[in-house]
């Protein structure tokens, strides 16, 4: 069953996210080319892999909040559960590295603010709240409650996306200031944040039944449905009945794919920036200069 053609394309394609995306994407397009020196004086541009990185990774944050996945999201477990992995696991990175350092310094150039930006990304505080968030989340009565209370939703996944950021930061900042990690200790920091979002998936691939009533209750599935499209519970629940009128799956075995997404999608990301930092490790170690891992390898003479 096509989504657009039963809900319609304001409920697949959020307007409102739509303009708060397109709108940062404009000015970050402006920023590192028509007004860069006119804005920031005499700054080096940004190279072209990285402006692709910063678009791609907005892309790919309204797709997941506020496009067909998030749409999609509302009725099947494991499409939330994509979204919530491209959200915050994938384009968080994409948008750092997207960021040039001269941006970075430009927002953090008042010493204040510099000072709580620093006690705010903390790598323990960071490691430990990103988790702490999502795992929370994925606790079946807070799941639930936090998806059928609009307010708390919009805040909550802002709060998370915030998170993500500020736990990526401390990976792939751009600013050699801020660098509190070495290379290695950055690995052991990925490894750390792939073993505390384990026990969420695992509760959620083994259990032994369907853990949200937000995809089994058609009262609660209809209430949370209700904020994303632009009908009322009770008229979602005459037309469509409930969550099973769009089921693809049973819904342990949907609720099971949905925590081997989020598994699968942990490990891929993770891994590639356990890459990404070897092979930055490697290379200082051989080269005694930071060099970026994207970038062809120094030649010997």
């Amino acid at each position: 069953m096509e989504l657009l053609s039963v809900f319609g394309a304001r409920a697949a394609w959020s307007p409102l996210l739509f303009v708060v995306i397109a709108s940062v994407a404009v000015l970050y397009v402006l920023a590192a080319n028509v007004y860069r020196r006119e804005w920031f004086g005499d700054v080096p541009g940004v190279p072209a892999k990285r402006q692709a990185s910063m678009l791609g990774g907005l892309f790919l944050l309204y797709v997941a909040l506020g496009g067909p996945l998030d749409l999609a999201g509302h009725l099947w477990f494991s499409a939330h559960m994509a979204s919530m992995a491209t959200a915050y696991l994938i384009a968080p990175p994409l948008l750092l590295y997207g960021l040039p350092d001269w941006l970075v310094r430009k927002a953090l150039a008042k010493p204040a603010v510099q000072r709580a930006f620093r006690a705010v990304t903390r790598p323990i505080l960071c490691l430990l709240l990103f988790n702490m968030l999502f795992s929370l989340y994925h606790m079946p009565a807070v799941h639930d409650y936090i998806m059928t209370h609009y307010t708390l939703h919009v805040a909550y996944y802002a709060l998370l996306l915030a998170a993500a950021l500020m736990m990526w930061w401390n990976v792939l900042t751009p600013l050699p200031e801020f660098e509190r990690l070495s290379d290695v200790q950055k690995m052991g920091y990925i490894f750390a944040n792939g073993v505390l979002l384990t026990p969420a998936c695992v509760l959620i691939i083994f259990a032994p039944e369907p853990l949200f009533a937000t995809y089994s209750d058609p009262r609660i599935w209809a209430k949370a449905l209700g904020y994303c499209v632009p009908l009322d519970p009770d008229v979602i629940l005459a037309r469509f009945g409930g969550p099973a009128e769009f089921a693809l799956l049973p819904p342990r075995d949907d609720q099971q794919l949905g925590g081997i997404i989020m598994k699968l999608v942990q490990e891929v990301t993770y891994g590639s920036v356990l890459y990404y930092n070897f092979v930055r490790w490697f290379r200082r170690e051989n080269a005694g200069d930071a060099v970026d891992p994207l970038e062809p390898a120094p030649q010997a003479d």
